[in-house]
């Protein structure tokens, strides 16, 4: 009921939102160029913003077209190298003269989509050969592909590994850092060929009971059952995933804003600014920011519900008793990949210490392979995008690569 509730609300609000959106478009030809009309400025803008006011179900694109790499500009095509029911792996191929280290990009699976990192890729472009796991909503998936819970999900970065071939590297953002730190285990334990050189785990949470932050105290505020009874839904009819149990995108796009309510209504008073005042770059820097934002990805209802027992509530991993496949795995069975692990000073999602707690984990791994670092003055995204995931967090993913191969 909940996500019908929430269709019916989005179709009888979408003939406003288009007329608003049709009255912004025809006064802004008309009024915003240089010496426009105040009132009919103010008019537009207003529309405009009222006119945006939604949320977005399908992926952005990349929009990765071009890359800087081996000193030249060399053209980037987005290839699905393989397509699974619940993600494709896409691999971001360009015609590099020179060997390229391969790199697997975790995105989250977390009410967002992957393009949400497409910066972080963008960046790592100039030195590597890039692939990411490419979510796909669970909206859209048809009932007939079966149950996806964290076996899921750790199947799912393994069979991508072996699709890349030995060798590999990677990088986790945020959620998946305890999903790859599990499936790296794993392939250890098994042996296998496709484990990669090198694990970066970047603002992910390892160990929530460190440093507790809002969403952790969310997470155990609460008992399972709560999640399941009024955070789960059923996805409508009209769309391919109908039926199947979800976590709605939405409800964490509107808890993520909860907890930056006031910054988000600047913003969006800042576009009403930038408009009337014809700042059209500034206005097009925040118009492409939110239009990320909300586009929103729903989580089949088995992951969602999991995460939360195994990594929030009961720790699984940093107790030792995390299972893949009926199985106990030991991050200390890692012995041949590298650990880089990054936190951001500032980070209200996933607090200092979270993601340094996988070095006590990895016992295996000789300490001179292990790094930790911390970067001053940024928060959560400031970790895998913006000037100082370029200029000085990138670099130490880079050379941990580097040192690697």
């Amino acid at each position: 009921m909940l996500y019908d509730a929430y269709q019916a609300q989005q179709d009888l609000l979408a003939p406003f939102r288009a007329g608003a959106g049709l009255l912004s478009a025809a006064l802004g030809q008309t009024w915003l160029g240089p010496g426009g009309n105040q009132v009919a400025r103010s008019v537009a803008a207003a529309a405009e913003i009222v006119s945006r006011a939604k949320m977005i179900h399908e992926r952005p694109a990349y929009d990765l077209t071009l890359a800087t790499a081996d000193g030249r500009v060399l053209p980037v095509q987005e290839e699905v190298a393989l397509d699974l029911p619940f993600a494709n792996l896409v691999h971001f191929r360009k015609a590099s003269p020179s060997r390229q280290p391969r790199v697997l990009i975790v995105a989250p699976m977390a009410g967002h989509f992957p393009t949400l990192l497409r910066q972080t890729a963008q960046t790592m472009l100039a030195d590597h050969d890039v692939y990411i796991t490419d979510w796909k909503t669970a909206r859209d998936v048809p009932l007939a592909a079966g149950r996806f819970g964290t076996d899921e999900y750790v199947d799912y970065l393994i069979r991508f590994l072996e699709e890349i071939g030995p060798g590999a590297h990677t990088v986790a953002v945020c959620q998946p850092c305890a999903a790859l730190l599990v499936a790296v285990s794993a392939m250890a334990m098994d042996k296998n060929k496709a484990t990669p050189r090198s694990m970066t785990l970047m603002a992910g949470p390892v160990d929530t009971r460190v440093n507790p932050t809002k969403v952790n105290e969310l997470a155990v505020s609460k008992p399972l059952s709560w999640f399941k009874e009024n955070l789960i839904s059923a996805v409508p009819a009209r769309y391919d995933g109908a039926g199947r149990h979800v976590y709605p995108g939405f409800i964490q796009l509107t808890a993520f804003m909860s907890m930056n309510l006031p910054r988000h209504m600047r913003a969006h008073l800042d576009l009403f600014g930038h408009i009337v005042k014809g700042e059209d770059a500034k206005a097009e820097a925040n118009r492409k920011f939110y239009d990320e934002y909300f586009s929103v990805a729903d989580l089949p209802a088995e992951f969602f519900i999991e995460t939360v027992q195994k990594v929030f509530q009961e720790y699984h991993l940093p107790r030792g008793i995390f299972e893949y496949r009926g199985r106990v795995v030991d991050p200390g069975a890692i012995k041949a990949t590298a650990l880089l692990t990054v936190e951001g000073e500032r980070d209200d999602i996933c607090s200092l210490g979270q993601t340094l707690a996988a070095h006590d984990l990895c016992k295996g791994i000789k300490p001179f392979r292990k790094k930790h670092y911390i970067q001053a003055g940024v928060g959560h995204y400031g970790v895998f995008s913006g000037k100082r995931w370029q200029t000085q967090i990138y670099p130490m993913v880079k050379n941990t690569i580097l040192a690697s191969e």
